[in-house]
Parts: structure tokens; C-alpha cells; sequence
């Protein structure tokens, strides 16, 4: 992190009195973007939002228009933090990116991950910078692609124009107590999400903190 300083990239903490409770890290990439590799913070507090905020400001400073990252596309909360509070939006599916992780959150699972992509000055993401949240637009003809059974995933019709991708509601939790059961998420997520984002289709939001909202080129 010195290093990164030390080169002009971007490293920031929040701290509560003399105790760090959260941080962030980010370093540059191609065509004026930053690419934040780490943002963790004590949990339920508010503070990776304000952090975001601070990233996004230090990049507006110096003529960064877009910031990108990664993230789990099993997590519910993550995907509803990125899509929804943020106004970030999905651009690849990247299967088993970082290969096998023995750390205590990823061991035993594969390391699946989406790149979100923050254009800074987008309409929805100067909202979503006065928490104004990103809430997409559901028609009644959207069909599920992939639903949550208890913890089993189910597949069902992709062949709307519009079409919702559930996650489960707790996949850490999963890899815990039913290997098998967060293994089918796992694939089925990569089946569905993964195969509709390679085809084309826009992922424009999260519905109701479960489904990813996906629009079909047809």
C-alpha cells in the first residue's frame, strides 16, 4: 500500500477516534479508470458507502471518470450495495477468476466474479451520491430465469426480454453447512447469469435484494 501511495494511486481508511474501521484500495488502469481492488469496513455501519463516495470524489479530482471493481455475484448484499445504492452496473461475468482461494470466505467454492463498472458522472450514479437508490424497472412479462428454492436453485425460462436471476439469500452461510447446495449456485448462476451476460443482455439493477434484472437484446 506504501507503493501505491508512493505512485500517485489511491489508498484511504475511516476510522472511529483512533481505531481503523474500514479501508480501500485502488490503483490505476487503462482509458482514465480506477480499478479498486479491496474495500472492506466493519459491517452495517454505513462506512464502505462513505467510502465509495470519498473514492469517487478523489477520482472526479483528477479526471477519472469511471472506477471499476469485482465481486462475488453470489452475495446478495454485495450486489445490492454495487447495483443499487451505487448505481454501478455489471459489464462481464468472469468465471473462477482468481482460481482456487483457501482464505476462510471463498475455501471450497470457486472464485466467480463480476465486473461492475461506476461511470462517475452517469445521471444514476449522481442520484445514487445524494442516496437517492438505483431501483430498476420490473414489467409484469419478466420471466425467472433462476429462482430460490430454500437454498437449492431452480431453474426456469430465460426466454423473455426481461429476465430475473435470483442469488442465494445467504451463500457464506451455504458453503458452511451444504457444500453441494452452494456448489448448485455456484453453476447455476454461471449457467444463467454468466451465459446471458456473454450473449449480449444488460444487467440494469437488483430487484427486491434477490434478483439480478436482466435485459435482452431481442
Amino acid at each position: 500500500m506504501r507503493a501505491l501511495t508512493h505512485a500517485g494511486n489511491y489508498v484511504s481508511g475511516a476510522f472511529d477516534g483512533d481505531r481503523m474501521i474500514g479501508a480501500s484500495v485502488g490503483f490505476f488502469g487503462q482509458d482514465s479508470t480506477l480499478h479498486s481492488q479491496n474495500t472492506g469496513t466493519a459491517a452495517g455501519q454505513g462506512i464502505g458507502f462513505e467510502l465509495k463516495l470519498h473514492q469517487r470524489l478523489w477520482a472526479l479530482d483528477r479526471g477519472i471518470s469511471r472506477i471499476t471493481w469485482t465481486y462475488d455475484p453470489l452475495v446478495r448484499r454485495n450486489a445490492h450495495f454495487n447495483l443499487a445504492k451505487l448505481g454501478a452496473r455489471p459489464a462481464k461475468y468472469l468465471p473462477n477468476f482468481y482460481g482456487v482461494m483457501a482464505d476462510a470466505i471463498n475455501h471450497g467454492d470457486e472464485s466467480d466474479r463480476i465486473l461492475a463498472v461506476w461511470p462517475l458522472t452517469d445521471p444514476r450514479v449522481e442520484a445514487a451520491a445524494r442516496r437517492e437508490p438505483c431501483l430498476p424497472s420490473v414489467p409484469e412479462d419478466a420471466v425467472v430465469g433462476l429462482a430460490d428454492d430454500g437454498d437449492r436453485p431452480v431453474e426456469g425460462r430465460t426466454d423473455g426480454r426481461v429476465v430475473l436471476v435470483a442469488v442465494p439469500e445467504d451463500i457464506e452461510r451455504l458453503r458452511g453447512v451444504d457444500t453441494g447446495a452452494a456448489r448448485a449456485w455456484r453453476h447455476a448462476v454461471r449457467d444463467v447469469l454468466g451465459a446471458l451476460m456473454e450473449e449480449g443482455a444488460t444487467v440494469t439493477g437488483f430487484h427486491r435484494k434477490t434478483y439480478y434484472v436482466v435485459e435482452r437484446n431481442i
